[in-house]
């Protein structure tokens, strides 16, 4: 049980690290910061915006993939 709080407050830190990153980032770059990946659908007609994040969904899945697989391997040391 001490592993799993362990492993949840470090989880916790890396959100909060990660809302403070977007948060201090939205702020220097402004409304219009955030690029798009290739990959990401963006479609914008008259009365109609569509937006879906598929490059940026995949580069997030990879990341804390690979975030986890650490964690897992440093728990088991």
């Amino acid at each position: 049980m001490e592993l799993f709080g362990k492993l949840l407050l470090g989880f916790g830190m890396l959100v909060a690290l990660i809302g403070a990153l977007m948060w201090a980032g939205g702020k220097l770059l402004g409304a219009g910061g955030w690029r798009l990946l290739p990959g990401d659908i963006y479609i914008k007609k008259s009365h109609f915006v569509f937006f879906f994040p598929l490059g940026t969904s995949i580069v997030l899945s990879i990341l804390l993939s690979l975030l986890l697989t650490v964690l897992v391997f440093l728990s088991r040391r």
